[in-house]
């Protein structure tokens, strides 16, 4: 007998109002969680429940020290709860929202991946560089790139993010390579979604604004054009670190990169984190973590 076996005992007869009715619950006889209290009020030294023949209710000491023992119960089933699902397999429909091209060529193959170890699961895989709303809109994780701005979701960082400022070779063999922020103007830069490309000065990250004769929405557009030398593009790592050390592409203003960005996987609060999102993103942070992956496929 001892004081845990007493607690429990002592909960489920003040939950009830019944030795009977929580000897049921406990699956012993109810003279024997009358003795688990009694041994218990004698460890305290105070009278817990008021018993008469036809009820069982807790005395003011009783009342206070049961809310106190609640919370104590539920953490430990809270708990073993927690074990199970942590050691639960993966199952069901796990809906995953990510950008267009990121989601193309980096997080669906390791999604594929994932799968074939989970075979049980079933993959919904949103491609979107719009971003949804995980909770009104249904879904168990999103992969975010940057700063975040949803305080009430819970992020796990899976790997860090460079922009890179660059150019073809080749077009630095007609055009001066700029060492200065200002000497941008000077160049034809290419726009992605938006004109103002983000640098680090002085240890802050700021916006420049850039101009040039050509545009476009996609970042695989952009890699093809400043490849091809049509002028200078802010592009993330994972678009041209291949260029790069092949030399088809030379970086500049390195000392203005922005080398503090990431990647996050993103999902809901819950109390209890389901099997599928904690393995899955325990999984993503796993291959991403020595950067093998983080490679993006493009055309010659």
């Amino acid at each position: 007998m001892n004081r845990w076996e007493g607690i429990e005992a002592f909960v489920a007869v003040v939950r009830h109002g019944s030795l009977s009715a929580a000897a049921r619950e406990l699956n012993v006889s109810a003279s024997h969680v009358s003795r688990l209290i009694s041994f218990l009020e004698k460890q305290l030294d105070a009278q817990l429940l008021f018993r008469t023949t036809r009820q069982v209710s807790a005395t003011e000491v009783g009342r206070v020290y049961f809310e106190q023992c609640r919370h104590l119960l539920e953490g430990f089933g809270a708990a073993d709860d927690l074990v199970r699902d942590y050691q639960g397999t993966p199952k069901g429909l796990l809906r995953i929202s990510c950008g267009t091209v990121f989601g193309e060529h980096i997080i669906a193959p390791v999604l594929n991946d994932f799968m074939l170890l989970h075979p049980q699961l079933e993959i919904d895989l949103h491609l979107s560089n719009r971003s949804v709303d995980l909770i009104s809109e249904g879904f168990d994780v999103a992969i975010r790139m940057g700063v975040l701005r949803d305080s009430s979701l819970v992020a796990r960082r899976l790997i860090s993010r460079r922009e890179y400022i660059c150019a073809a070779a080749s077009y630095f063999e007609r055009n001066p390579r700029p060492h200065t922020l200002q000497e941008l103007s000077g160049h034809n830069c290419l726009i992605g979604s938006n004109d103002q490309w983000k640098v680090q000065v002085a240890g802050k990250t700021k916006e420049l604004r850039v101009s040039g004769n050509w545009r476009a929405n996609s970042g695989l557009a952009i890699v093809d054009a400043v490849r091809k030398g049509l002028g200078v593009a802010q592009l993330p790592d994972y678009y041209v670190e291949q260029y790069l050390e092949s030399g088809e592409l030379v970086p500049v203003l390195r000392e203005y990169e922005v080398r503090d960005g990431a990647v996050w996987a993103v999902y809901p609060q819950s109390r209890h984190l389901s099997p599928k999102v904690r393995q899955l993103v325990d999984y993503l942070q796993q291959r991403f973590a020595d950067g093998t992956h983080w490679v993006c496929a493009h055309s010659a």
